[in-house]
């Protein structure tokens, strides 16, 4: 193992800068030339490489956003296109790959390490619905950007009284709407992993409305629907007024937290180590509060679970 190359995919996450910076560093450490590729598997197959230095990831570590970018590609999830990724890895001499991204990108590292290519996965997105880690980079970075919306809408919210639904990114996973619910003492959290109806929503306004409560948060995670339409449904059926925030990609900016820096460094640093093992499609993840590694392959195959214990605590403290 003389040379390896890193490559952040698809959405990005706060956070993924400071795993390059760890991948780049670490290899320079142990000696390794490390080479960045450019906008993903696409500048992977469009040969977009640049050799990193230890100055190359400077002052990054606090960024969000990924400093090597990032991008869609079509054309990597054809075999020609693989081939061609192929091809180039070889060309530009390198031995090892290192690929930061969520389920997309590690699909597409399996496929690498199938043709031969040893390849290792950072699981880096904000929705936290990767197998076999506790956390993904990002993934608190955003649920706390999340918090910090519910508190400012507390108050606009309790001024005029109003229900107010927030719209927060969780197309298939209700992660990021239960933790932000849950810390920001929100009335009613609506995740796809557990079935609702309108009336359950109508009863617990009006419960809290009967005790004095003077707004009701509601958080919904994409994959549910949408906000604006559920809003529109409690306006119909229970003559609810209701107001509708859509975070949108607020989520995936900003500046990481400590806990997502120092995820990614540690993570980023036992990629490294992995490739100078000679591991190969394997993935790391955080499993109680220490760096693990597991077959990528075999984390595709499981589905990451809602913790339902801290959903019934959401709902009881929300009384």
């Amino acid at each position: 193992m003389k040379c390896i190359a890193v490559l952040t995919s698809g959405g990005d996450a706060p956070g993924m800068n400071a795993a390059v910076r760890a991948v780049v560093r670490t290899g320079i450490y142990h000696g390794l030339k490390v080479l960045g590729i450019i906008q993903g598997y696409q500048g992977l197959i469009e040969n977009k490489f640049q050799q990193m230095e230890a100055s190359s990831v400077a002052d990054i570590i606090h960024r969000g956003g990924t400093r090597l970018l990032t991008a869609r590609s079509e054309e990597f999830k054809t075999p020609e296109g693989r081939k061609k990724a192929l091809e180039n890895l070889r060309a530009n001499g390198v031995d090892g790959l290192i690929v930061i991204g969520g389920d997309g990108s590690f699909a597409g590292a399996s496929r690498l390490a199938e043709m031969g290519m040893p390849v290792i996965g950072i699981p880096g997105t904000i929705d936290n619905d990767i197998p076999c880690t506790e956390a993904t980079i990002g993934f608190d970075t955003a649920v706390n950007t999340v918090v910090d919306a519910i508190n400012k809408i507390r108050d606009t919210a309790t001024s005029h009284q109003r229900v107010w639904l927030v719209e927060v990114m969780g197309r298939h996973s209700g992660h990021i709407a239960l933790e932000a619910g849950l810390a920001g003492g929100a009335e009613t959290v609506l995740v796809p992993e557990v079935p609702f109806t309108l009336q359950d929503i109508v009863k617990k306004v009006k419960k809290g409305r009967q005790r004095g409560k003077l707004h009701n948060i509601i958080i919904v995670a994409e994959g549910v629907g949408s906000a604006l339409d559920i809003s529109k449904k409690l306006e119909e059926t229970a003559g609810l007024e209701t107001k509708v925030t859509i975070l949108g990609h607020i989520q995936r900016g900003g500046t990481p937290t400590a806990f997502d820096r120092v995820l990614a460094s540690r993570m980023g640093a036992e990629a490294v180590k992995l490739l100078l093992q000679g591991k190969t499609n394997r993935m790391v993840g955080l499993i109680n509060r220490k760096i693990e590694n597991f077959d990528i392959d075999y984390a595709l195959a499981q589905r990451k679970e809602l913790d339902l214990e801290m959903y019934r605590l959401a709902g009881i403290l929300s009384i």
